[in-house]
């Protein structure tokens, strides 16, 4: 990997484990925007609990090098399901928000992408010269 892919790779990684874990204290302490999105979406609590331990799960492992192409594959796994419902139930915008909780899944979900891509060779099984 040149030194180039090591900071993109870095920068995705740690932008994306960022935005991941700082929603966390919304999920887990049952914010009131966490309950209406859960709600919404016919997942609370359970949606809401359990998307925020596969985000954590997630920002751990695209932190560590050696499992990044992991962390990112569970990333974008967990934040196409955002994705999913802000485009078919909840809206870009939730609660006057103004997109921004869509914006930074879209951010995640290209960082976690452009890490996925970075570490591709590191996927194991796959013969990826």
């Amino acid at each position: 990997m040149t030194s180039t892919q090591k900071v993109i790779s870095m920068a995705a990684r740690v932008i994306a484990a960022i935005i991941l874990l700082q929603t966390l204290y919304f999920k887990f302490t049952g914010a009131e925007e966490s309950i209406y999105i859960f709600t919404t979406v016919g997942m609370e609590p359970w949606g809401r609990i359990g998307s925020g331990i596969a985000e954590l799960i997630a920002s751990i492992l695209i932190l560590v090098p050696r499992t990044a192409w992991l962390g990112a594959l569970m990333s974008l796994g967990v934040i196409s399901g955002a994705i999913f419902f802000h485009l078919t139930i909840l809206g870009i915008e939730v609660q006057g928000d103004g997109g921004y909780l869509f914006i930074l899944a879209l951010i995640v979900f290209v960082c976690s992408a452009i890490a996925l891509w970075v570490h591709r060779k590191d996927i194991p099984y796959l013969n990826l010269k």
